[in-house]
């Protein structure tokens, strides 16, 4: 067998071997034989993987002898994506940042400056974030940053949602906000709801927050208007409203599958804080609800008919209908229209009365 030994020895990093000094001493008539590839280290610091910038590892071995080159090269490759990444970050960053003149987030006017807009410590103050934490993410360092953190920066910097969004993808962070949702929907989608007038319809996620209404589901299952966003869920509303709980006639089978509906749908976003926040505010205020997300079932969206008791108008029998928007999110467009005669006259009644519960 050929064996090729490097040129130079010390290049070579050897492993400890249990019971020599060094592979490079002699015992007695023998030598220990070292097995190197072709190539060998480079004086080139080691990065967290173990790998150096030329792939061999903390031996000195060529990774690809043993099959490991591919892993290497994807390694690399992810790395340099997430530098051009960082990159791109850092210059949109300063950008947004450039343009903002310190009048317009309630600082008094600097005559004097060197550069234009804001200075970084005061988009750290701002924010609420550290000088050298936002010093360094302008700088493109690897550094990780939270939602809410991403949240309180773009708003400093004054973004509109095309651009809070490109600000969360650079920063490769999911924007798990359902106000970002809400901006998101074009104003095209609030015209078609209001054209459905007197029928019901909403559009939600797939967390079920209620993103955008018309005046007709506003009565019948509001009002909406005065709440928080947080509280603005229907699967929130019905565990812990009792205006809801006591309307919906078939609340239990209701609620069971809207559940089921839950878990299914956050096996794509098990990780995303806002899902896990929504799951932890129900387990506490509601033991029905702690109580069927213990037992594990999912389900998919189906069109079906719901029984609703108006304080109002009385009973009504609803067949709603999801028209999807965007699959992923869950985001859909629900449409309620009368299963019957008497529910037409009773949401004509209910839209002409203009009144709400």
């Amino acid at each position: 067998m050929y064996v090729r030994l490097a040129e130079n020895r010390s290049q070579v990093l050897e492993p400890a071997y249990t019971g020599t000094v060094t592979n490079w001493r002699l015992h007695g008539p023998r030598g220990i034989l070292v097995l190197v590839s072709d190539l060998t280290m480079t004086p080139t610091g080691l990065d967290q993987t173990g790998l150096d910038q030329t792939g061999l590892d903390q031996t000195g071995l060529d990774q690809t002898v043993f099959g490991e080159g591919p892993v290497a090269d994807s390694r690399d490759a992810a790395r340099h994506g997430d530098a051009l990444r960082r990159r791109e970050l850092a210059a949109f960053l300063r950008s947004r940042r450039e343009r903002i003149a310190p009048e317009q987030v309630g600082l008094p006017p600097a005559p004097r400056r060197r550069t234009p807009g804001l200075r970084r410590e005061e988009v750290a103050t701002l924010a609420g974030v550290g000088v050298t934490w936002y010093t360094w993410l302008e700088q493109g360092r690897d550094i990780n940053a939270s939602p809410q953190v991403l949240d309180a920066v773009a708003r400093t910097l004054l973004l509109d949602p095309h651009e809070r969004d490109h600000l969360f993808l650079l920063a490769d962070v999911a924007d798990n906000s359902g106000r970002a949702e809400c901006s998101s929907l074009p104003p095209t989608a609030q015209m078609l709801l209001d054209k459905l007038e007197p029928y019901p319809a909403c559009i939600r996620n797939g967390r079920f927050d209620i993103l955008a209404y018309n005046a007709a589901f506003d009565r019948l299952m509001g009002p909406l208007d005065e709440l928080p966003f947080e509280e603005r869920n229907s699967l929130w509303r019905m565990f812990t409203s009792p205006e809801c709980q006591a309307a919906t006639l078939d609340w239990e089978a209701g609620t069971r599958r809207m559940v089921a509906e839950y878990r299914a749908a956050m096996a794509e976003h098990v990780a995303e804080p806002a899902w896990k926040c929504l799951v932890t505010r129900l387990t506490k205020a509601s033991p029905e609800f702690a109580a069927l997300w213990e037992e594990h079932e999912v389900a998919s969206p189906e069109n079906l008919t719901k029984r609703y008791l108006h304080p109002e108008v009385g009973l009504l029998k609803l067949n709603y209908t999801h028209l999807w928007l965007g699959r992923r999110l869950g985001t859909r467009m629900t449409t309620y229209t009368p299963a019957d005669e008497q529910t037409l006259e009773r949401l004509i009644e209910l839209h002409n009365s203009g009144g709400s519960s």
